[in-house]
């Protein structure tokens, strides 16, 4: 007895959804569920650089190593990182004022020496040195 019952309420719970089911075919409707978006974020700290950034980016081109000259640098011989180095932009007369570890643009300051300055030029995922030297004054007598 029981299990005809069971039966039945089975058999009434299936039979309204063949139904509903034909009316959505003629008319399609997105279900009412609440959708969630998960996304990854990624940051991309001292690895290189970002893929996503533009290797044209205008604030990344410039400087060039070529466009900068080297006016003066204050060497301290006891603690080379309190060295300064001064830089001009040939291009648009801007100033620089770096020390050891600075960044403009693709070049970092690697190295200030009595003289020179050694940078090192981030390209294309690639690095190599380059070095400024001041320009020798003649001496007047």
């Amino acid at each position: 007895m029981r299990a005809a019952s069971l039966a039945l309420a089975l058999a009434a719970l299936t039979a309204p959804a063949a139904p509903a089911a034909a009316q959505r075919t003629d008319s399609v409707r997105p279900e009412q569920a609440p959708v969630s978006l998960v996304r990854e974020v990624f940051a991309y700290e001292g690895g290189g650089r970002d893929p996503f950034m533009s290797l044209l980016k205008s604030g990344d081109v410039r400087p060039l190593i070529s466009d900068l000259k080297l006016t003066t640098v204050v060497y301290d011989g006891r603690f080379a990182a309190r060295s300064v180095a001064v830089l001009r932009d040939i291009t648009n007369r801007r100033i620089y004022r770096v020390k050891t570890g600075d960044i403009i643009g693709r070049l970092k300051v690697t190295q200030i020496r009595p003289r020179e300055v050694v940078f090192t030029v981030q390209e294309f995922g690639f690095e190599r040195q380059e070095t400024l030297s001041l320009t020798k004054q003649e001496e007047t007598p």
